[in-house]
């Protein structure tokens, strides 16, 4: 539950405010004690600040908004990632690369955005972007890049040029095409000749001291030579070799293969069949945290399969739990699917453990697995529509004309299939934590059960924070200007008599509030 500082950045933002939109935006990227992380909700509120002129809004756009979740928004946002851009933030190019390049609504082109767009490209290719090298190789010759074409080649003839650069780039695109293909025996075809030039002959001393001229480049080549021969069935002592290379140059992949191959098990801590030799969890350890201060996701999560397996001297739950979380953090849908469900076998310790199942299960949704979208129809699942629901439905327009809290009130049974008692004695601000609803009125209605409902859609994050702003303020409970239960009860029925008899009576199950 929000704090008294969070509370109060949230009225400000819904009043209006935008460094307190800025600020809540901020906590809802990062998660907090009192707010749990969520990337729609951070960019509900950093657009709305940045639509103030806010410029660290846009920077944070720009920075932690992936192009999925821009993608999906209703509302154009290249405009905030140029902004970003042009603050020097390179990832919110690419991004921007994306959205301008791709869009195909028909709608007239922003030459000056687009010429932006294939600069940032430019520039993120020529430092090692791989994601940036595939879609310049795409547009930098078609028609989306004519605007750009002349500053473009302007640029390039300003800089001296070797004469065999040329053809560098259209190499290396070919290769990165062939790898995000899975095309392992074409990318080796292409790669292994450098790779060996690279790393000519093994000695005793190969895993200790890499080349003084192995590039960054040149480590994510040996790196991805070794996963291609791996996939191929090559040769086991130029996979280790390629990988120790690469390893020792600090290639995140890498780190993390020589980590697991240590460990002698893959990812999800299961033991490599066929693996021979015995675990050495002291070397597998550095390796993987290696992995995993350079942002891999991957290697927290076995580091996590580490510290739960029986046979780790150093054993310890605790860290493995901690690990877990740095995975699911990042991202990684296994581990977002694992803490939703240890978070939720654990609600009998602590109630609230069922809100973060319900994130984190949510989080794993989105990415596609259907365990968790099962779990989560099991734990929220969404109730038909009430028949105060659907009568809620056609009359809290009108209703919140004349009483506006009993009109919110309305709209939100009618969204979310609230009872009649659900709707009337919700505390909207105690039930909403940003992915999902809390309905709990068990100490006024006795016969409920606490239930979630998951936040699921724009719309019904439109209708809570409509909500909300009508309850900004005003005392919700029984001393308020709604009254108790009874009061609340007939100005429905005088408003609405149609709701006479929907769902309950009226005094089975009702506890008079003190």
């Amino acid at each position: 539950m929000a704090n008294r500082e969070e509370l109060g950045l949230i009225r400000g933002a819904r009043g209006g405010q935008p460094h307190a939109q800025l600020e809540l935006g901020r906590l809802y990227l990062y998660g907090s004690a009192g707010l749990p992380k969520s990337l729609p909700t951070a960019l509900h509120w950093l657009e709305r600040a940045a639509q103030q002129g806010c410029g660290q809004a846009c920077e944070l756009i720009g920075t932690y908004i992936p192009l999925e979740l821009a993608r999906q928004s209703p509302r154009p946002l290249a405009q905030w990632y140029e902004h970003a851009y042009d603050a020097g933030v390179q990832r919110a190019g690419i991004v921007l690369a994306h959205l301008t390049l791709e869009q195909n609504d028909g709608a007239a082109p922003d030459q000056a955005r687009r010429a932006k767009a294939l600069r940032a490209l430019e520039a993120a290719a020529r430092d090692g972007v791989v994601e940036a090298q595939c879609l310049y190789a795409r547009y930098a010759g078609s028609g989306a890049a004519s605007a750009a074409g002349a500053a473009a080649g302007r640029a390039s003839a300003a800089r001296p040029v070797a004469p065999a650069a040329p053809a560098a780039p259209e190499q290396v695109s070919e290769r990165d095409q062939l790898w995000a293909q899975g095309d392992w025996a074409a990318y080796l075809a292409l790669a292994l000749p450098q790779a060996r030039a690279l790393a000519p002959a093994p000695s005793a001393q190969y895993g200790a001291h890499a080349p003084a001229a192995l590039t960054p480049a040149d480590a994510v080549l040996l790196s991805r030579c070794a996963q291609a021969l791996e996939h191929t069935a090559g040769a086991p002592d130029d996979i280790e070799r390629y990988r120790l290379l690469a390893a020792a140059e600090h290639e995140p992949h890498a780190q993390m293969a020589v980590g697991l191959w240590h460990a002698r098990m893959r990812v999800d801590g299961k033991r490599i069949p066929g693996g021979a030799g015995s675990a050495n969890f002291k070397k597998a350890i550095r390796w993987l945290s290696l992995a995993g201060e350079q942002g891999l996701a991957e290697a927290w999560y076995a580091l996590s399969r580490i510290y739960v397996k029986p046979e780790f001297s150093q054993r310890n739950i605790a860290d493995a739990q901690t690990y877990l979380e740095r995975a699911a953090e990042m991202g990684y849908r296994d581990a977002q699917l694992e803490c939703g469900s240890n978070a939720w076998r654990a609600r009998r310790e602590h109630e609230s453990n069922d809100v973060r199942a319900i994130y984190w299960l949510q989080r794993a949704a989105e990415q596609g697995c259907s365990e968790a979208a099962a779990s989560l129809q099991k734990i929220a699942p969404r109730q038909s529509a009430s028949a105060f629901g659907l009568l809620a439905a056609g009359a809290h327009a009108s209703i919140a004309a004349r009483q506006p809290l009993l009109g919110a009130r309305l709209q939100l049974a009618a969204v979310f299939g609230l009872s009649r008692a659900e709707a009337l004695l919700l505390d909207v601000r105690s039930a909403d934590q940003g992915h999902c609803l809390v309905i709990d009125i068990r100490a006024s209605y006795g016969r409920s059960k606490r239930r979630l409902v998951t936040v699921a859609s724009e719309a019904e994050r439109a209708a809570i924070d409509e909500a909300l702003r009508q309850f900004a303020g005003i005392d919700s409970g029984p001393g308020g200007p709604e009254g108790n239960y009874r009061q609340r009860l007939y100005r429905l029925k005088t408003l609405l008599p149609e709701a006479v008899g929907c769902d309950e009576p009226d005094a089975e199950g009702f506890r008079l509030a003190a």
